[in-house]
């Protein structure tokens, strides 16, 4: 059995949903908006862990499960809790906590556990992660003093800032407008980098397969390139075995089964890695270049 938690009808979500299906793979779906109608009871000892949870229709013995797709949104920002009362507060955070734990300690696929994907909730020292594991990163600066940024930009030339933090923040290149609102981050400390110029690269592990999206885009950040007046444009790309061997390693080190690796093939022909998303929404990169990434994650959870 497979167990798919979050909310269902997100694209990332419906697709392995879909892809399950099509494959007749048995799976049950953890509603994360229905936390108050799915019980969830996990009895944790020295030796064993078990337990039982509900979905539309019945229940699934936990030692039965050989896979779980877990896609949640923070509990707090939740329509079901966001207006409710204190009772309801405490329902659903006892509700996450049991399902985190159960996710932490399941064995089998867990695509991905909270403990691999707390790297990204602080960019700083994932850099120092992917550094650990052979790739370059942009020479990097966090700081709240805006005098250290003039510095670092006469150092290093052109600048792009982001945030900090696993929040999804759009990457802007260090402009004049920007400079003039530097003194602002004396009360918040930001990123920034070296601009690094090249071509985009987006790979996706899963499980030991490797997925790669090549990006011709004329916009630092190519997700907002429309938006912004830009052209961004996606197709797949066959990755050098070598470096699919080191998105495959640094997808391992960090304990992420499935993750969307952020690289640029620099103008220099050096490969930088920026970041990686543990939680990537690659159905934007599926539906552009038809790669099967949905049926490869459906694939392994039944592998377990």
């Amino acid at each position: 059995m497979i167990i798919v938690c979050g909310i269902a009808s997100e694209p990332p979500v419906a697709r392995v949903t879909a892809e399950l299906d099509a494959l007749g793979l048995p799976y049950a779906v953890l509603h994360q908006r229905r936390f108050r109608e799915l019980p969830f009871d996990v009895e944790v000892s020295a030796s064993d862990l078990r337990g039982r949870l509900a979905y539309d229709g019945g229940s699934v013995d936990l030692a039965a499960v050989t896979g779980v797709f877990s896609r949640l949104m923070d509990w707090r920002r939740l329509p079901e809790v966001k207006d409710a009362d204190e009772d309801a507060h405490r329902r659903c955070e006892r509700w996450h906590s049991v399902l985190s734990t159960w996710l932490e300690l399941a064995p089998g696929c867990v695509m991905n556990r909270d403990s691999a994907m707390a790297s990204n909730m602080s960019k700083p020292h994932q850099a120092q992660l992917i550094q650990r594991a052979g790739f370059r990163v942009p020479e990097t600066l966090v700081t709240n003093d805006p005098e250290l940024v003039e510095e670092f930009r006469a150092q290093h030339g052109e600048l792009v800032y982001k945030s900090i933090s696993g929040v999804r923040s759009i990457v802007r290149t260090l402009d004049r407008a920007a400079i003039e609102r530097l003194p602002l981050i004396r009360y918040c400390p930001v990123q920034f980098q070296r601009r690094v110029t090249g071509t985009n690269l987006r790979v996706h592990t899963v499980a030991g397969a490797v997925f790669a999206t090549r990006i011709e885009t004329d916009r630092v950040d190519y997700r907002y390139a429309h938006s912004d007046g830009g052209h961004a444009e996606l197709s797949a790309w066959q990755p050098p075995d070598e470096l699919a061997e080191r998105c495959l390693h640094l997808a391992g080190r960090l304990g992420l089964a499935l993750a969307g690796i952020d690289l640029m093939l620099a103008d220099d022909g050096e490969v930088y890695c920026f970041e990686v998303n543990p939680c990537p929404a690659y159905t934007y990169y599926q539906a552009h270049t038809g790669q099967p990434i949905a049926r490869a994650v459906a694939l392994a959870l039944a592998r377990g």
